[in-house]
């Protein structure tokens, strides 16, 4: 019988790596609790913000304490710590906000479970006993939830404690009041489709964050062309992504041979009879407002003014998209049929001044649901802060409208589910039940944390919030501005459900299935093969 070797046999391709059992489930712990450290101290009202530096020529400087912003900008080589930086953005897309709770949430299961495991408790059994505090967290986070959708007027007082809630731990936290009613004004003209593709944004330097406002109707940071009319009534609007001069010559390295000026003035005749023949094309449409994607030029601006038709070029695409969906119109390429093409309708265009910018305002519009939020403030990065705080609370917003369902915060919710957890581990056989109390003591955790944050005693405080909740004080939660323990109902801290629920779920899927890996594979790196045949 032949004799096995010994020696150990690999099987991977040279420069291929293998992290094995311990190394490899240590490896992700460290990497996910290392994340979910960075964004730990920008969590609640009193949270701290982070300055992001680009690595580009300019260095862009970003300032925020927005968990998903920080995630985005940093670049991890961790598998673990990619895992937690997916999840935050799933969560940002998804409800808007909780991307920071969503991460420090999974971090800490993560840190409760190394330690189970230094006790020699299977990562198997961990998973069974988070799946059964899981269901139990959402069933009483289920139960706790309110629904005012049916009385208008607590349903309008909810959302505006919500926004004041999702604002108090970003900047606009002193300004909280003005743009909670900003906000909810902008999503009361949704009524109720959520589509936030019609509020549109627009950042203006100067002034202070107070002079930000909401318009009704749709701005265009755009130029109407020379000797058109500034001001239009019962405007029809042709929206337009097509190239004025496509018919120039513009073939690579080409050349033409003339053996006279005269030919050279034919030549650019003919373009400008073809430029002229579009833009009858067009005038055909019967319109009085042409808006196009690309530029226009000078030949074709002139023709325009000469109809009495207002031109606007070079309308970024996310602006020409917008003005499509508001104004009722479709964005044409082709001028062949103007029976098919469906034309924007607009009661009235003008130009207004914000600052010392002249912008296009739209008022009138087909969909009525449409507006502008002007932003105000000293500088860009206020602005581009602001813009991030205030898309977080219209995200969450419209989810309520959506699902009306709210929640008290405060750490109220957190608490809440950790009692019934705990409660269901006492009453577990087990190791099943050291899982569940591990659970418990990280939902735990983020109330303590928005507690250090603000440089109160979280020892203390959570002590006193444990306490109330066992006498059945369910509403209780912190009290950020006096650092004492409060009923939240009172305070009107108010969160949404949906917000809440996607916390519980993603924080502990992430969780389980970091927890489940227990083998890291790393690809051999590609071989940079010197290119002898240069085209």
């Amino acid at each position: 019988m032949a004799s096995l070797s010994m020696a150990p046999v690999n099987i991977f391709k040279h420069g291929a790596d293998e992290e094995k059992a311990e190394t490899a489930r240590l490896s992700s712990f460290v990497g996910a609790i290392a994340i979910g450290d960075l964004v730990k101290s920008t969590l609640g009202p009193k949270g701290m913000d982070k300055i992001l530096l680009g690595g580009g020529k300019g260095g862009t400087v970003t300032v925020t304490n927005d968990g998903a912003t920080i995630l985005k900008a940093i670049g991890v080589d961790n598998p673990a710590a990619k895992v937690l930086v997916d999840m935050s953005k799933v969560q940002d897309d998804e409800v808007g906000d909780g991307t920071t709770s969503v991460t420090v949430l999974a971090a800490e299961l993560l840190r409760e479970a190394e330690l189970l495991i230094a006790k020699k408790i299977h990562p198997q059994t961990i998973i069974a006993g988070w799946r059964k505090a899981t269901q139990a967290a959402r069933e009483a986070l289920r139960d706790a939830a309110v629904d005012h959708s049916n009385d208008k007027a607590r349903f309008q007082e909810d959302l505006l404690n919500i926004a004041r809630t999702t604002l108090s731990s970003k900047l606009l936290t002193h300004h909280k009041a003005h743009f909670a009613q900003l906000a909810v004004n902008a999503v009361d003209r949704l009524k109720g489709s959520g589509n936030l593709e019609a509020i549109h944004m627009i950042k203006k330097l100067g002034g202070s964050l107070t002079d930000s406002y909401l318009d009704e109707g749709f701005l265009l940071d755009k130029k109407i062309g020379v000797n058109q009319p500034k001001r239009l009534e019962n405007a029809k609007i042709l929206i337009a992504n097509t190239g004025m001069d496509t018919d120039k010559i513009k073939i690579f390295g080409s050349r033409v041979r003339v053996d006279s000026m005269a030919k050279v003035a034919e030549i650019e005749m003919a373009e400008k009879e073809k430029m002229k023949e579009k833009v009858d094309r067009i005038l055909h449409h019967g319109i009085n407002c042409f808006i196009n994607r690309q530029l226009i030029y000078n030949y074709p601006e002139q023709l325009f003014a000469q109809a009495g038709v207002m031109a606007i070029e070079h309308a970024d695409f996310s602006g020409v998209e917008r003005l499509a969906l508001v104004t009722g119109g479709e964005i044409t390429s082709t001028f062949d049929h103007p029976e098919l093409v469906k034309l924007g309708q607009c009661k009235l265009i003008e130009e207004v001044m914000i600052g010392e910018d002249t912008l296009i305002h739209f008022s009138g519009v087909a969909m009525g649901e449409a507006c502008t939020i002007v932003l105000r403030g000293a500088t860009q990065q206020i602005l581009d802060e602001a813009e991030r705080s205030l898309h977080d609370a219209l995200c969450v917003l419209a989810q309520t409208v959506k699902e009306p369902r709210t929640i008290y915060g405060g750490g109220c919710s957190e608490m809440l589910m950790a009692k019934v957890v705990s409660d269901l581990a006492n009453r577990t056989a087990g190791k099943e039940a050291v899982a569940m109390e591990s659970f418990a003591k990280a939902l735990r955790t983020l109330p303590t944390t928005i507690a250090d944050n603000a440089g109160y005693d979280s020892a203390d405080l959570i002590a006193q919030l444990r306490a109330a909740h066992q006498e059945n004080k369910t509403t209780f939660g912190l009290n950020m501005k006096e650092g004492t323990v409060g009923d939240m109902v009172e305070l009107g801290v108010t969160e949404s459900f949906q917000v809440k629920r996607q916390v519980l779920l993603s924080a502990a899927e992430a969780a389980e299935m970091i927890l489940r890996v227990d083998n890291i594979i790393k690809a051999a790196p590609r071989k940079r093969v010197p290119d002898h045949h240069p085209c």
